[in-house]
């Protein structure tokens, strides 16, 4: 198997280029489903160790069902799949341009969650008009043991957040583990309380913000994935679900920027407009680095052929 490695604003991407799965002809979300029912090996082997880490996040070039997109992509991780990556997108957009396959202007990408608008602006600039974002529920109020009284939002982005400026443990890699038990004893009480997003779904991102470290930014944030990782990125997806919540608390007008940083330090710029109708339409600009050209190798004698995971 043929992958691409990248890393947007810090975090991760592997880009399946060759010897991936054939998921058939169905839309991106039933591709989705093929690749989750008969081809979760193909997941283990690319993400988990020893040949990937839990921070690591997938992405399956496929045909686009739309003639108009340049590709389709399946995005995964060390646990699942997931329905949008914002990062995973700028990675990709990357990669492409890395592989000759687009040049700069602007792209279509299918996703399981709908079409994504792409601009690459440099060989390693990238701005994502992501799928519609929305707040589910505002102001829910939780109380977690260990933390205590926590405020914030169930949001969509391309994925479900619960979002919060609660909790005051500062928001930098000194205090990573605390933020993840933090994090973790969030989604353990929502959980518990039977809060979900529409239809029932988990919530499977857990966003805490604070104060910025640069003068130039709006705010700082620690993201908890799925697979129990924390975010490199300000995590695109995340920071859509954020602008959801700014527009509708009042804090952010259409066309204004929000810069928001990571636990490490690097920056999405964040801006949305609205749709005819009231859609809200993020934009998150970034950028990312190539960092390998690899081939996976499977040997037959291998005992853990799959990963470990």
């Amino acid at each position: 198997m043929r992958v691409i490695d990248s890393h947007s604003e810090g975090e991760p991407t592997r880009v399946i280029v060759e010897g991936g799965p054939d998921l058939g002809t169905g839309t991106l979300a039933e591709r989705r489903a093929v690749f989750a029912r008969d081809f979760d090996h193909v997941r283990r082997f690319t993400m988990n160790e020893p040949r990937g880490f839990d921070a690591l996040v997938g992405a399956h070039l496929v045909p686009a069902v739309d003639p108009s997109a340049v590709t389709g992509i399946v995005f995964f991780n060390n646990v699942g799949f997931l329905g949008m990556c914002g990062h995973g997108t700028i990675g990709v957009a990357v990669t492409l341009a890395h592989l000759g396959r687009i040049g700069l202007g602007r792209h279509r990408f299918e996703t399981p969650v709908g079409t994504v608008e792409v601009t690459l602006e440099t060989k390693n600039r990238v701005s994502v008009e992501n799928v519609p974002a929305r707040v589910h529920r505002a102001d829910v109020a939780l109380d977690v043991p260990g933390v205590g009284r926590v405020i914030g939002d169930v949001a969509w982005g391309g994925n479900w957040f619960f979002l919060t400026e609660s909790v005051k443990t500062p928001i930098d890699l000194a205090h990573r583990r605390r933020l993840t038990a933090e994090a973790e004893a969030i989604k353990a009480a929502l959980v518990a309380a039977g809060i979900t997003g529409e239809g029932g779904a988990e919530i499977d991102h857990i966003e805490l913000f604070g104060p910025p470290q640069a003068a130039d930014a709006q705010s700082r944030n620690f993201v908890l994935c799925p697979g129990g990782e924390y975010d490199r990125s300000p995590c695109g997806t995340g920071t859509s679900a954020k602008l959801a919540c700014l527009a509708a608390h009042g804090r952010l007008a259409a066309g204004e920027s929000w810069v928001q940083e990571s636990v490490v330090g690097s920056r999405f710029v964040g801006r949305y407009r609205l749709e005819t109708g009231g859609a809200l339409i993020p934009t998150i600009t970034g950028s990312a680095w190539v960092t390998a050209d690899a081939r996976l190798l499977l040997d037959p004698e291998d005992p853990f052929p799959h990963g470990l995971g």
